[in-house]
C-alpha cells in the first residue's frame, strides 16, 4: 500500500498556492519536463486528428484535457492511492506530429516513444485519434514484447482497412496483431456496441483469440467481477491499458467522434480503470476526446480523471 512521506517528488499545484484556473497549462499543473529522463511516469500529449473518419477535433484533445485537469488534487480518497508519494511523475507536452501525413506521423510517434522509454518510465498518453495506439505499441513491443492489452471502445478498431488506408483509427489492433505486438489469448475488449457491417466486425478479434465483452453484457451491472477475471487471466504479462473516450455512454461523454448509444457509465469505467491494479501495467492512453463536440468540458474532464486513475494503477503505488 501507499507509504506517505515528506515528498522528494514532483507535485500538482495546489488550489491554495494558486487559483485552479491559473497556473501552467499541463496535466494537473504538474512540472514541464522535456524528456523523460529520472521520471517514473510521464503525461504525454499526441495532437493528432488525420486518422479519424467522422467528425475531427481529437487534435485539440490534449490541451482540453490538461485544462479540465487543473481541479484534481493529488490523493486518490477511494482506493488510498497516493502516486506523487511514490512516483517522480511530469507532464512532459507534445509529439510533434506531421499534421498532412498520417503515415510519417506513425513513425514519428514510434520514435518518440522509443526515445522515452530507453528511460524507466511509464507513459500515459492524451490523444488525439486511436490511430496514435498501433505506432505507441510498436514502441512498447520493441522494449517490452508482445504485451497483453485492455482495450475500452465502442468498436473493435479491426478493420483491415479505411477508405482503402491501412493506417486509420478503425485499424490500430488489427495492424497490432500483424506486427506480432499483441498476447492474442490476454486481450480484453470491453464495451463494443453498436451497428456494423457483419459479424466479423467483432468476430475477427475473438478468431484471433481475444475476449470481446460487448457492452450489452455490461448493462446494469459492476464491472469490478469482470476485472478480477481478468486479472486472474493476465496475470504477471506485461500489460497495455487503451482507452477510447467513446466506450461510455454519449449522455456523459459527447464530447468524441463516432459516439454509440448504450454505453457504460461513469461508474464502470472506473470499475475498469481501478480494477487494473494489481496488473503489469507498462503504459496507458485515453483518445477521442474531440473538444469541439464538447461544449461543457465535461469529457475532457472525465477523460483527465481517468488518467489520473491509470496513473493510480500503477504498480509502484501498490508494490511498495
Amino acid at each position: 500500500m501507499p507509504q506517505s512521506s515528506t515528498s522528494q517528488f514532483n507535485q500538482p499545484l495546489g488550489g491554495n498556492a494558486m487559483p485552479r484556473f491559473g497556473g501552467d497549462g499541463t496535466m494537473m499543473r504538474l512540472p514541464l519536463q522535456r524528456s523523460a529522463e529520472g521520471l517514473n511516469a510521464c503525461f504525454v500529449g499526441i495532437p493528432m486528428d488525420i486518422g479519424t473518419s467522422n467528425r475531427a477535433g481529437t487534435r485539440h484533445g490534449p490541451r482540453q484535457i490538461r485544462a479540465e485537469s487543473c481541479m484534481m488534487r493529488p490523493f486518490n480518497m477511494a482506493t488510498g492511492a497516493a502516486p506523487f508519494e511514490n512516483m517522480q511523475v511530469a507532464d512532459i507536452g507534445d509529439i510533434a506530429i506531421n499534421t498532412f501525413d498520417l503515415k510519417k506521423t506513425a513513425d514519428i510517434i514510434t520514435a518518440a516513444y522509443k526515445d522515452i522509454l530507453s528511460h524507466d518510465v511509464v507513459t500515459l498518453t492524451l490523444g488525439g485519434d486511436h490511430t496514435l495506439t498501433y505506432p505507441v505499441l510498436r514502441a512498447i513491443a520493441d522494449k517490452h514484447g508482445p504485451v497483453a492489452l485492455v482495450h475500452v471502445d465502442a468498436h473493435a478498431d479491426t478493420n483491415e482497412e479505411m477508405f482503402g488506408e491501412k493506417i486509420a483509427h478503425g485499424t490500430p489492433f488489427r495492424r497490432a496483431v500483424e506486427d506480432n505486438l499483441l498476447i492474442n489469448d490476454k486481450v480484453f475488449q470491453i464495451g463494443l456496441r453498436g451497428t456494423g457491417y457483419a459479424p466479423d466486425d467483432f468476430n475477427w478479434g475473438r478468431e484471433q483469440g481475444f475476449t470481446v465483452i460487448p457492452a450489452e453484457e455490461c448493462w446494469h451491472n459492476s464491472l469490478s467481477p469482470l476485472m478480477t477475471e481478468i486479472r486472474g487471466k493476465i496475470g504477471d504479462a506485461p500489460v497495455y491499458l487503451s482507452f477510447d473516450i467513446d466506450s461510455l455512454d454519449p449522455a456523459f461523454a459527447p464530447g468524441t467522434g463516432t459516439v454509440e448509444m448504450g454505453g457504460l457509465t461513469t461508474i464502470q469505467a472506473l470499475e475498469i480503470v481501478r480494477g487494473c491494479a494489481g496488473l503489469n501495467l507498462v503504459g496507458c492512453d485515453l483518445v477521442e476526446v474531440s473538444p469541439p463536440y464538447d461544449p461543457s468540458g465535461n469529457t475532457a474532464m472525465i477523460g483527465a480523471n481517468l488518467l489520473y486513475e491509470m496513473l493510480c494503477a500503477l504498480p509502484m503505488n501498490w508494490n511498495n
